[in-house]
């Protein structure tokens, strides 16, 4: 096998073989670490190794008349070092595959979504309350549960952000399906690994191919969507509490909000928050939820 630097490696050393030419024995190599240049007259005579010593063979050493020579000591045999344990913190985790709907108790009465595994969407226009219900309802559950924002994923791109307040074009657009993609995968591996999980987003009913259909194949079937729906004033009042990219203008602010509501008729459980502050609200989440377990909503 050719070599991409230097020349070919030497063929290792055979017992009773001279070391080729231009490699340094081990002798050599020593002599090297000592100081001696190469070429230079030998160096003293070998001296006997102390008693216990398992080096290679040498030449014998003359002894002195009279004296008999040190016995050798056979050191104890060596013995293949035990393994190690894996130390690394290394924890193996199941993948994650497309959710499945969860079942309901199969005893009669109303399953406890507050101790069942869930994927649930969240769905609503800007100044729905979306975020802190979520928050909220993440924070407040008997079983561990996580809150994936699709706007703070979007907010990952530092450099090129395409913000859709500037236009909504194919760098925007390609960045919110990259977002919800990431979301997606995110649920699964939550969820795959006992973890429930919370999405947020303003899908529009009017585009269920990217919106609904999208997070449904992204997630999986066992996805639960619900819609919040508060009254345009109140959508309205919340928007101007919002700063920096996150606030809309209230024109965009009152077409995001008629064309939430094609939600109405669509079938899916619609919460109309206008008069609930947060933890009423995640209240009655729980309770839509308990209905779609029980009978998940067609989509």
């Amino acid at each position: 096998m050719q070599h991409a630097v230097g020349s070919p490696l030497p063929p290792p050393h055979q017992p009773g073989q001279e070391p080729a030419a231009g490699i340094s024995s081990a002798a050599q190599h020593s002599g090297a670490h000592s100081g001696a240049p190469m070429g230079s007259p030998a160096g003293p005579a070998p001296v006997n190794p102390p008693p216990g010593f398992a080096g290679p063979p040498g030449p014998a050493v003359p002894h002195p008349p009279g004296h008999a020579p040190a016995p050798h000591h056979h050191a104890a045999p060596q013995h293949a070092p035990a393994p190690m344990p894996d130390t690394t913190g290394h924890v193996q985790l199941p993948p994650g595959g497309p959710v499945a709907m969860p079942s309901p108790p199969p005893a009669a009465g109303t399953p406890d979504p507050a101790s069942t595994t869930l994927a649930v969407l969240l769905i609503g226009p800007a100044g729905a309350g979306k975020t802190s219900v979520a928050k909220y309802w993440a924070g407040h559950r008997r079983v561990p549960t996580a809150h994936i924002s699709l706007d703070d994923v979007r907010e990952w791109v530092r450099s090129g952000f395409a913000d859709p307040q500037s236009g909504w074009n194919d760098h925007s657009e390609a960045q919110y399906r990259l977002a919800r993609r990431t979301c997606g995968f995110a649920a699964r591996n939550f969820l795959a690994n006992g973890i429930s999980c919370i999405l947020d987003d303003a899908v529009f009913p009017d585009r269920p191919v990217v919106g609904l259909g999208g997070w449904k194949r992204h997630v999986g079937p066992g996805l639960l969507p619900v819609v919040l729906l508060p009254g345009l004033e109140i959508v309205l009042e919340r928007n101007a509490e919002r700063s920096g990219n996150r606030r809309l203008t209230d024109e965009e602010v009152a077409r995001i909000h008629g064309r939430m509501a094609g939600w109405y008729g669509s079938g899916l459980p619609i919460i109309d928050n206008s008069q609930l502050d947060v933890p009423t609200t995640a209240r009655v989440l729980d309770d839509v939820l308990a209905r779609s377990i029980a009978s998940p909503p067609p989509w």
